[in-house]
């Protein structure tokens, strides 16, 4: 990439350059076309605006959508837009703010936007951190009102009306996005007090809260990410060689291919996690190697370009065919996803489809004869023994985020009930480490989890990633396929 001398480190490169070159600079350029078409999920946003506003009558709300942060010195990181703003605006360009200032009726939406950066003023190509010359046109807070249906006003107006209402007690700040925001919050130009962060913390929950249940749009979107991800899954499997060593490095990244291809990318650090490694959680360095008689365990999804994550995980084995051993334990997780899905349905309780898939592992634990007392006493809140062996829930919500309205009240979520239209993970898992000396030689190593995307529908489920076999036979039968379908490139063959 394109270097950054010394006297560059400001962002700037005024310093030292002649009057002559800044004039020469300032002229000749055209101005540039682009596409001003709504974005997408415009007709569903000031639904969503409507929402929030019903909740918090005559207050204040700020909501960020974040920062470009540096992995290393000159180098940043690809920005991602903070899911609730982009749930609200369908914006994903950093440092925009969107700020609902209360009225008689409601809210008045408003979004603070970094301008264009123009060539009359140099900044166009002086200013590396914002210059469009150093990182491609933006719109103008005009063309993005077209764009996304709102107001749009410059952010340099952004402190003065925040300056207005910095010591009122109905402001309300979606916090640690924007390091302004933050900074100012820490500087006492905002208030920090008990009662302003609990009301900010509300403000983060009810907007988890309110993406709970998705939209049409929405879970179109996800299907969207999910085919994708199938895709890659077929990538993987179509490389993955029956008879010699893969690296792991080399799977993550022919998923990675597919991801850039029909998305913004992977919704998360992939797991590929050969052998004993499938028995770590979160095992995410992909530095080890795949081989024959091992299994596979891939944990992969694909964000989609409107932002919206699938999450999926398979095991494949690497010879082809499943071991007595790895079979019995597969089989297992298998039962307990089907149970799992069995129950899910508007009005249950999560904690109830937690316990169904808890039994059904319990006593596939003690078939194995891993317990050493019995299936309920395995299951007993003071022993929870089956733990030791599996140790997170059945699923999570998804959507914008992988692990999705995670700041939800506990109500919302995890200590209250299914409804329609939300999109959760099943994903039950087994996990007997290399190194357990309660575990069977042979068993030792294994590790499974099954995990499909599933939406709660009126009368039961409906699983988006049914496209990805699940039973044991059928993930032998789906790999020998693919293989003899043999490789092809994401984005020239395939859908």
């Amino acid at each position: 990439m394109a270097g950054i001398g010394r006297e560059e480190r400001s962002g700037s490169i005024g310093r030292g350059v002649s009057r002559r070159w800044l004039d020469f600079m300032a002229t000749g350029w055209r101005e540039e076309e682009v596409d001003l078409s709504p974005v997408a999920q415009v007709k569903h946003l000031a639904r969503r605006r409507a929402l929030l506003s019903a909740v918090f009558p005559g207050d204040t709300l700020v909501i960020p959508t974040g920062n470009i942060h540096s992995r290393t010195f000159g180098a940043p990181y690809d920005f991602r837009a903070g899911s609730d703003f982009l749930w609200l605006t369908g914006d994903q360009d950093p440092d925009s703010v969107l700020v609902m200032h209360p009225t008689g009726m409601g809210h008045d939406a408003v979004l603070y936007v970094r301008p264009r950066s123009d060539s009359a003023s140099g900044a166009q190509y002086l200013d590396m951190t914002h210059g469009e010359i150093w990182h491609g046109r933006r719109f103008s807070p005009g063309e993005k009102a077209v764009r996304l249906g709102i107001e749009t006003r410059v952010l340099g107006e952004l402190p003065g009306v925040l300056g207005r209402v910095a010591s009122s007690d109905r402001l309300r700040v979606l916090r640690g996005y924007d390091r302004g925001i933050d900074g100012g919050l820490e500087r006492g130009v905002l208030p920090v007090t008990a009662g302003n962060v609990a009301r900010d913390g509300l403000l983060a929950s009810v907007l988890s809260e309110l993406r709970l249940v998705k939209d049409e749009w929405e879970i179109a979107q996800l299907q969207d990410a999910v085919d994708a991800t199938v895709r890659g899954f077929e990538d993987v499997a179509r490389r993955l060689r029956p008879d010699g060593v893969t690296a792991e490095r080399f799977v993550d990244g022919v998923f990675a291919w597919r991801a850039r291809v029909e998305g913004n990318g992977v919704g998360y650090s992939s797991v590929v996690a050969g052998g004993g490694r499938s028995t770590i959680l979160h095992w995410s360095r992909n530095d080890g190697v795949v081989e024959p008689g091992q299994v596979l365990l891939l944990d992969m999804g694909v964000e989609n370009v409107n932002g919206y994550t699938a999450d999926v995980t398979r095991v494949l084995p690497v010879s082809g065919s499943f071991s007595v051993a790895q079979r019995d334990v597969y089989d297992i997780v298998y039962a307990a996803r089907t149970a799992g899905l069995g129950v899910l349905a508007p009005g249950v309780a999560f904690v109830e489809v937690q316990e169904v898939c808890n039994r059904v592992l319990a006593e596939g634990l003690r078939g194995l004869g891993l317990l050493r007392g019995s299936v309920e006493e395995a299951l007993d809140p003071s022993s929870l023994e089956y733990r030791r062996w599996s140790l997170h829930g059945f699923g999570h919500m998804l959507g914008l985020d992988v692990h999705d309205c995670g700041h939800s009240r506990p109500e919302f979520y995890g200590g209250g009930v299914l409804r329609e239209n939300h999109v959760l993970t099943m994903e039950p898992g087994l996990y007997l480490q290399p190194h357990d000396d309660l575990v069977p030689a042979e068993l030792r190593g294994v590790g499974v989890r099954i995990e499909d995307d599933v939406q709660v529908t009126a009368s039961g489920a409906r699983v988006l990633t049914e496209a990805l076999p699940t039973q044991s036979h059928e993930v032998e039968s789906w790999l020998a396929a693919q293989r003899e379908a043999g490789p092809r490139e994401p984005g020239t063959d395939d859908h």
